[in-house]
């Protein structure tokens, strides 16, 4: 089993910018000392759900403090870049970085973006699956042509070119929409399974897409699909829902708030002032124990990932830091986990 880090870089009220980043900064410093093999940010823009407006300059601050870690993107948003600068500030990242950067690329899930970024919604998918193959043969061809409904290339040669061959893994994401599952399974790039779905739902996806890559005549192993969760472990199970409840309800009253907002954003509004207003609820914290988050004692959490490994899953990621979940309990938990769960899984 592969264990990965993953996170969102949460920024709850109250909590200053710099402290996020240089506590996301330790935590992925100590997942390299500990034995993790990757660690994943995520791209967000103008929202305190994530600090991830400018992921290449926090990677390539990640991976300068860093020496064996590889540095992963769950996800890049491809559609709001021109791809061709996505393609060369990747590839001097690989190369700085001695070839240890991972790709996810996905659409997004929040409207607000695409409006900020002036790209209608309505052309996401045919943006993002020519962003993706403009990205991958900028990387891998002389004399790169390409001509889409969206963007449009011709003569290019890359500088500088990746320094993994034939260039740094893709994943991409998908959910629901039949257009993104085909497009993934058609690929030959594996999937990625962010924390937004049930587990239930997310391994049921993983067979499926499996299955459709196989129809498409690719090999799409279920051991290649990075499958993150929330994630805490401590030393009782009491412990574990003590010390994540007020996290894991913050982290999900951001994403149903974000949604609401047509023009602007939630960054200066009070979360408190949303949650005594709103007329629907999100799933609640012990639905989400029960079905989505990996949260409980040692033993309870051996035996989740276990459940996944039998399904075939061997890259499994924890989102220890969610919803402004303090630095003490999470390197705690960290360190809980290098002791008690890891050597279960060698």
């Amino acid at each position: 089993m592969n264990f990965a880090l993953f996170s969102h870089v949460p920024w709850p009220e109250g909590t200053d910018p710099k402290q996020v980043y240089d506590d996301i900064t330790e935590e992925f410093l100590l997942g390299e000392e500990l034995g993790f093999k990757s660690a994943w940010i995520a791209e967000h823009h103008f929202t305190r759900y994530g600090l991830g407006a400018a992921p290449m300059v926090l990677a390539s601050n990640l991976l300068a403090k860093t020496t064996t870690l590889r540095l992963g993107f769950a996800v890049l948003v491809s559609p709001l870049h021109l791809p061709a600068r996505v393609a060369e500030e990747i590839a001097t990242l690989d190369i700085l970085s001695g070839g240890r950067v991972d790709v996810g690329f996905g659409r997004g899930a929040a409207g607000s973006e695409y409006k900020v970024a002036n790209v209608p919604g309505e052309e996401s998918q045919a943006r993002f699956q020519e962003s993706i193959t403009m990205i991958q043969g900028l990387w891998t061809n002389r004399n790169y042509s390409f001509e889409g409904q969206h963007y449009k290339i011709t003569g290019a040669n890359l500088v500088p070119v990746p320094v993994q061959k034939p260039h740094p893994p893709i994943y991409i994401a998908a959910t629901r929409t039949k257009a993104t599952q085909e497009f993934v399974a058609g690929s030959g790039h594996p999937l990625i399974i962010g924390v937004v779905l049930d587990t239930e739902d997310a391994v049921a996806l993983c067979h499926t897409m499996v299955d459709l890559a196989k129809s498409k005549g690719n090999n799409m192993a279920m051991s290649q699909i990075p499958f993150f969760r929330y994630f805490y472990v401590a030393e009782t199970e009491e412990q574990a829902r003590a010390d994540t409840k007020e996290s894991l309800n913050w982290n999900i009253d951001m994403i149903q708030w974000r949604r609401t907002f047509d023009f602007g954003s939630e960054v200066y509004e009070k979360m408190e002032d949303f949650r005594k207003t709103r007329t629907e609820l999100p799933p609640s914290y012990d639905s989400l124990y029960e079905n989505r988050a990996f949260i409980g004692s040692t033993d309870q959490i051996i035996a989740k990932i276990k459940a996944l490994q039998d399904q075939g899953i061997e890259h499994f990621g924890c989102n220890f830091s969610f919803g402004g979940m303090p630095q003490e309990k999470v390197v705690k938990s960290m360190r809980l986990f290098a002791k008690e769960v890891m050597p279960a899984f060698k």
